[in-house]
């Protein structure tokens, strides 16, 4: 008799500890997100926070970079942008995926821009955020390395 209710209050004890602690992660899990930055700069710098820069030479930088051109869409308004980019990968592997997911990279370069006005998007800050907003879209979508840079060759802003 004493081992049974010696046993019920173990089983008691075991399940309130559980519950605490499934609490206490389920707590922490909900301020590490609100701790996210909601500033696209501050997400692309954390987003290759990890990535460890090594010093490319020229022939590395231009292995590991891809060329997109011509994307003319809409911008937010009565505008349209004509823009080429060219998007710096962290190595051989990502490029080939990045190749490989071209499709997808236009389809986001297109929402991005279609978010944009034509104050947004001009200067050299709309292009950083162009630039930002991209980095932190693309890298969740690559798996074999990181997007490091996004460098606008041309751009074009145009009123209709």
């Amino acid at each position: 008799m004493f081992k049974n209710k010696m046993l019920q209050w173990l089983i008691m004890i075991l399940i309130a500890i559980t519950l605490i602690a499934l609490a206490s992660f389920i707590l922490w899990d909900y301020l590490e997100g609100k701790n996210q930055p909601t500033d696209p700069s501050e997400q692309a710098a954390n987003s290759v926070e990890n990535v460890k820069p090594k010093k490319m030479t020229a022939q590395q930088m231009k292995d590991a970079t891809v060329e997109i051109k011509d994307i003319t869409t809409n911008l937010a308004g009565k505008n349209y942008v004509k823009v080429n980019f060219a998007f710096l990968l962290e190595n051989t592997k990502a490029k080939e995926e990045f190749e490989l997911l071209s499709t997808r990279v236009r389809a986001t370069i297109i929402q991005t821009l279609a978010d944009l006005t034509a104050e947004q998007a001009s200067g050299s800050k709309g292009q950083d955020l162009i630039s930002t907003t991209l980095i932190n879209k693309i890298n969740p979508i690559l798996s074999k390395g990181k997007l490091v840079r996004v460098d606008i060759t041309d751009i074009n802003i145009t009123n209709n």
